[in-house]
């Protein structure tokens, strides 16, 4: 299946089932919004790596705008939906400042992995631990998936890219369940050296060298 859709290409990815809260204060953008308030319809968010657009990104669709502004400025608040294939970039839109892009839409396997989420929740909780991070993360009545997780582990924007482009649950499970295994022996590290950092100065009750 391909169509039409109008692009918002931002340096961030969004997942599907995300939750997200723009400010719109660009003039095409602000067109954009309308015109996908008054149809109905949702809007693409293309994800700019290293200063260009990718052909990956998700659809989004609007929840609601949460402000209107004197100066035409908006708060709106989104949700992802699913993830896209640019074919083709259309930069001009007859009587339109913002640019679209025709699309396909991927199988995509959202279906829950509950045994290899039991092993990353573990280790995002150990992630925040470390942190010294309190955050919620629920699924809004369903089973979790890896998209629940993504902005909480602490991914690039390129590691986020190579992530969206992968179509399979175990597939972003194993690369989250990688990513961690490489971040926590680091903030682990990083913890044992704080520790000895706020120790020097300190009176310390050490025990000396025993000559034999």
């Amino acid at each position: 299946m391909t169509n039409f859709i109008p692009i918002f290409p931002l340096a961030i990815a969004v997942f599907p089932g995300e939750k997200l809260n723009l400010h719109i204060f660009e003039p095409r953008y602000i067109q954009l919004i309308l015109s996908c308030v008054k149809t109905k319809k949702p809007f693409g968010i293309p994800i700019v790596v290293n200063g260009k657009i990718s052909d990956i990104g998700t659809l989004v669709e609007i929840v609601e705008i949460s402000a209107n502004y004197e100066n035409g400025e908006m708060d709106i608040k989104t949700k992802g939906l699913t993830v896209f294939h640019i074919l083709e970039i259309i930069q001009e839109i007859p009587e339109k400042l913002y640019s679209g892009a025709i699309v396909s839409y991927p199988k995509n396997d959202v279906r829950a992995r509950s045994e290899m989420m039991k092993k990353i929740i573990v280790d995002v909780a150990m992630l925040h631990k470390l942190l010294a991070i309190k955050k919620e993360i629920t699924a809004e009545g369903r089973e979790l998936l890896s998209y629940d997780f993504a902005h909480h582990i602490g991914m690039s924007i390129e590691e986020e890219f190579e992530f969206l482009q992968l179509l399979q649950e175990d597939q972003r499970l194993e690369f989250m369940r990688r990513h961690l295994k490489k971040v926590i022996p680091v903030l682990k590290d990083m913890e044992i050296l704080k520790k000895k950092i706020q120790l020097n100065g300190h009176f310390r009750n050490l025990e000396g060298f025993k000559f034999s």
